[in-house]
Formats: structure tokens, sequence, C-alpha cells
């Protein structure tokens, strides 16, 4: 099966997160996954917080790749997100406690993500995740067909009766 991958460069900045959200945004659309699908706000999330990563903790260029599955796009497949940096230091989930502001982005990719991992790279390393895309399953059907098949009655505005005292 043949991918489509687009790449961008990011700058050790954190003005950085946002334009990488934007440009992600741009190349689903322009795959066929529209920004309004759950799939794309996982996908720009993920994206969010693995750039987010490159940028605050490794203070070094990145590279940030889409893997898409070939169009339709809603037939099924998986899309990958590298971000590639040039800091050998591995990745190390953290546990935030209550209010911290930061300490959760690995959780998200964990929980998100249906498969992620890294590994090195050159002098540097290359953190990844996976989603898979799914087939829309069909409408449910109920058990007893003949439910299904009994007439709707329509009865009318609603009307008040008095209460008897």
């Amino acid at each position: 099966m043949q991918v489509l991958q687009v790449q961008t460069e990011v700058r050790p900045d954190p003005a950085e997160v946002g334009r990488a959200r934007r440009w992600a945004r741009s190349r689903l659309a322009g795959s066929g996954i529209e920004a309004d699908e759950p799939l794309a706000e996982t996908l720009v999330l993920l994206i969010s917080e693995l750039v987010t990563n490159a940028v605050v903790h490794t203070g070094c260029p990145a590279v940030l790749s889409l893997l898409l599955p070939p169009t339709p796009a809603s037939a099924p497949g998986t899309v990958r997100v590298e971000v590639i940096d040039a800091c050998a230091r591995p990745p190390r989930p953290r546990q935030a406690e209550g209010e911290d502001t930061n300490g959760r982005g690995l959780a998200l990719v964990d929980g998100l993500a249906d498969r992620w991992g890294w590994q090195s790279d050159g002098g540097g390393k290359r953190i990844w995740c996976e989603v898979d895309r799914y087939e829309p399953e069909p409408e449910p059907r109920a058990a007893d067909d003949a439910v299904d098949a009994a007439p709707v009655r329509h009865l009318g505005p609603a009307q008040i009766v008095p209460f008897p005292a």
C-alpha cells in the first residue's frame, strides 16, 4: 500500500507549535481528512504534543512528518506522525500533579494513539505515533424487525387536560 509523506521543519520556538497545528490541518484536509472529523482533531492534538516536547525539551530544530494513507479518506488505513530531532536524550514520561501546567504530553499520546514509541535516529531521535482509521460502521439494526416495520403515528399537538380535583 502506498502512503503520502509530507513534512515540515520546526524551529526551536514555542510559536512553532501553532504553526505545526495549522500546517497539519491543511495537509489532513488535502488528504481528505476534514477538520471536523474526530480523527483530525486527535491527530492535531498528537502533533501539538509531540512538537511541544521537541521544542520545549530539546531546544533543537526538528522535522515533523505525516504519513497518510491513500485516498479515498473513508478507506481504512493508518496515519503516522513522526517528530525527528537532533537531541539523543530519550523521551521521559512524567507524572503531572494537580494544577501542574505540564507533564501530561506523553500520557496524552499514550491515551490517544493506537501505538507510539521512539528510536534513535543518527545523533538524535524519532518519536512516532500511529492512529488507525476504520471504515464507518453501518447503522445498527434492531433485533426485532417487526418493531422497525411498525408505522409511525403522529398524534398531533399536545392537549392540556385539567386534573380533576
